[in-house]
């Protein structure tokens, strides 16, 4: 008789993120700025009881999840990635999206790295490390939510929660092989996410899964968890916006998103240019000085003027530009994107989804980055480009990983479906069909 081979329990699989976590020749101390080891422990062995029991609190429970360092934990400063929060108050409560997961009986493994306060898509940190992409330790991770992707891809964790405000967990994700979702923001909490930008935030999962996206996604939304039936693929209306996030893209990239198209082409779906001439609306409202530079300032305002030698030199300028747009700018570009969000919306009505690929590029050398801001400013420009699309127009938006029959070398490359507000639960299905086609 054959016996089946039993599941690792929730403490086991928690025992081997840890110890992967503290390894000193892996990356774990600039994954994590915090491990809460000891209470994992507890809440992973309260899992497994309850598992014994027949009682499990539902299909998160045992699961091991890291969370952005931007989150409030009560007890403990909220640092978001920047050695200005060491010594600010401890939060008193716990950032409702993360509560959500923990009744939910996710095990909360430790705090992962970031970008200082999430403003910029590299994943460079100055003041705690930056962790190295698990495909070339040499290259830049994705950010902001840089750590919990490398903690996903390293195994030093399950499933990882960070913000996305114009890609930051799509872009980690797609530079590190793994599944990044953003939701239409209205549906997970950001009360008690250290704030970028309060137009733009979004708290959305990383997974190796979209099925794994799914479960987290709807948890921290307060919704039952649903089946993921994955859409047929014949006859699904995908659009692909030919022109400027098609443009300048690197020679892998552009070859690895032909070969998905070909391959969703063969498989029945129906593939149509749909330019975006929407797309220069937002760059004349953005050309006003843009909302995270400006909702940024008022958050930093007071640091900048009594230490800013304190903040990572790129960051502080970032959030500087803030300091000269006028109030009426600010108010013009709130009422124009509204306008601009219900076009989009109208835009989209006949189409399932849009296509394109994540991001133009493969992840950069972190050296050449850190040693150049002009290098730095264009890379970053480039990473953000085709995801911030989905923030400003509040869409919902997935990245998946192109498998490597798709793609030349080693280095991955992000897939991005983005589809209209609300349609959250319809996208993670037609990304789990095409998830299993790409696989």
């Amino acid at each position: 008789m054959t016996v089946s081979p039993k599941s690792p329990t929730a403490r086991e699989r928690l025992e081997a993120c840890l110890a992967k976590a503290t390894d000193p020749s892996g990356e774990g101390s600039r994954v994590y700025t915090r491990l809460y080891a000891d209470r994992a422990r507890a809440e992973a062995e309260a899992a497994d009881a309850r598992a014994r029991q027949g009682l499990p609190l539902g299909p998160l429970d045992g699961r091991i999840v890291s969370v952005k360092d931007l989150f409030d934990m009560p007890g403990e400063p909220t640092t978001a990635g920047s050695k200005l929060l060491r010594d600010a108050a401890p939060a008193t409560a716990m950032a409702p999206a993360i509560a959500r997961l923990r009744q939910a009986g996710a095990v909360i493994i430790g705090k992962t790295n970031m970008t200082e306060f999430a403003f910029s898509g590299v994943g460079i940190n100055p003041h705690y490390g930056t962790p190295g992409n698990p495909a070339d330790r040499s290259r830049i991770p994705g950010g902001s939510s840089s750590g919990g992707a490398v903690s996903v891809a390293d195994g030093m964790a399950e499933i990882t929660i960070g913000s996305d405000t114009g890609g930051s967990t799509r872009i980690p994700a797609a530079m590190c092989g793994i599944v990044g979702l953003k939701p239409s923001q209205y549906r997970v909490p950001t009360v008690g996410a250290f704030p970028l930008s309060f137009a733009l935030d979004s708290i959305a999962p990383m997974t190796s899964s979209v099925a794994d996206c799914a479960l987290a996604d709807a948890v921290m939304a307060g919704e039952a968890p649903r089946p993921l039936a994955p859409m047929p693929l014949a006859g699904l209306r995908l659009g692909i916006p030919r022109g400027p996030l098609l443009e300048g893209m690197e020679t892998e990239v552009a070859q690895a998103f032909e070969g998905a198209l070909d391959r969703l082409g063969k498989a029945g779906a129906a593939l149509a240019d749909h330019p975006l001439p929407l797309l220069a609306e937002m760059q004349a409202v953005n050309a006003k000085g843009g909302f995270a530079a400006t909702e940024a300032f008022f958050v930093h305002r007071a640091a900048l003027d009594n230490r800013p030698g304190e903040f990572d030199p790129i960051v502080r300028g970032r959030i500087e530009r803030g300091r000269t747009i006028p109030a009426a700018d600010y108010i013009f570009m709130q009422r124009r994107r509204a306008e601009l969000i219900r076009a989009m919306d109208a835009a989209l009505a006949d189409l399932d989804a849009l296509i394109l690929p994540t991001t133009p590029i493969r992840a950069p050398k972190i050296a050449d980055l850190a040693a150049s801001e002009e290098a730095f400013t264009a890379a970053n420009m480039l990473l953000l480009r085709n995801t911030s699309v989905g923030n400003f127009f509040d869409l919902c938006a997935i990245s998946l990983p192109l498998p490597a029959g798709l793609r030349a070398g080693t280095l991955p490359i992000g897939l991005m479906l983005m589809a209209r507000n609300g349609q959250d639960h319809r996208l993670l299905r037609i990304a789990a069909a095409v998830e299993g086609l790409l696989a």
